[in-house]
């Protein structure tokens, strides 16, 4: 979630005319997040969320979203579910561009994640990928490692001292792309599962948030991208691996979906792909993002620092054990 597109009450008078919800009597941008803009709304008893949709996401594909949360409302996922407006439609037009308007989640992101609390998220995680594996809504991963190498090639290399880490991550690309695994078990997965995207409510998981990323690919992926962006933990300016959430993560999985030892064997190159797909769009972010948007940039060193702590390990009992 972030802010690049600015709105005024013009914009709330057309969200009131178009929803048959209660008057919206205040709107906020909110920081968090690098891809959508995103605003709070306040009627005198609810809340929404407003998302104007951005540069990564293309329209031809934002009903597939609203599709994929509205199916996972009905089958007691927690998450937000789109609003439809008066004309039974998920999306409006704001300053030009297509925008939507969710449920408030009830809840909150945590700063930092207790061991405990990865046992929870990866059960939520399996109860969500068996409610996907069933549902007829298909999108190609765009973010996915065949596609980062055009991402690559747009990152701003803005001065010579950064030529070894465009090898770096050239030779890291080919070896990840060479080395992908095949025919693993896949459905939708959420694809974007970070700290701030996971809710909890008086210590419990209360939600997940933002389906942006949703695509179909393989449910071990998932699993990748939530040990880089989850089972880390940062000490004396380190990102150290923590053996304790992979395995309490995987548990929760396992308890409720069973895993291959296919899928299990696959871990260390998924790992490694998620983490330079992390490390390209930070690069990418930092180097790009227009100094106007309301947004936190995201230190790309973090990614770079998981990504080596992969290329040092090999077997999947590395992370499992």
């Amino acid at each position: 979630m972030a802010v690049y597109t600015k709105i005024n009450q013009k914009e709330i008078n057309i969200i009131n005319e178009n929803f048959n919800i209660d008057k919206i009597k205040s709107f906020k941008g909110i920081k968090q997040g690098i891809e959508n803009s995103n605003y709070l709304l306040k009627s005198k008893k609810k809340k929404y969320i407003l998302t104007i949709f951005e540069k990564r996401v293309l329209q031809k594909e934002v009903p597939f979203f609203m599709k994929l949360m509205d199916n996972l409302n009905s089958a007691k996922i927690n998450c937000p579910k789109p609003l439809k407006t008066k004309n039974n439609k998920y999306l409006i037009k704001l300053k030009n561009k297509t925008a939507c308007i969710v449920s408030f989640l009830e809840g909150k992101d945590k700063k930092k994640l207790k061991t405990n609390d990865c046992y929870g998220i990866g059960k939520a995680i399996a109860q969500m990928h068996i409610v996907t594996k069933k549902m007829k809504l298909n999108r190609k991963n765009s973010m996915g490692v065949r596609n980062l190498k055009p991402l690559l090639e747009s990152i701003k290399f803005k001065s010579k001292k950064f030529s070894n880490l465009k090898i770096f991550l050239k030779n890291n690309l080919k070896d990840i792309n060479k080395n992908w695994p095949k025919q693993l078990p896949k459905g939708i997965i959420h694809g974007d599962l970070f700290i701030d995207n996971i809710f909890f409510k008086k210590k419990k998981l209360s939600g997940i948030i933002d389906f942006y990323f949703a695509a179909n690919d393989y449910f071990m992926y998932e699993i990748a991208i939530c040990i880089n962006a989850l089972c880390f933990d940062y000490k004396k300016r380190k990102f150290e691996m923590n053996n304790k959430k992979i395995k309490n993560l995987i548990k929760g999985y396992e308890s409720v979906k069973k895993i291959s030892l296919k899928e299990k064997k696959s871990i260390n190159i998924l790992c490694r792909g998620a983490a330079l797909r992390y490390l390209l769009t930070r690069l990418y972010d930092y180097s790009n993002t227009p100094k106007t948007a309301l947004i936190k940039i995201k230190d790309p060193n973090e990614y770079y620092q998981k990504l080596l702590s992969h290329n040092n390990l090999s077997s999947f009992k590395d992370y499992f054990n």
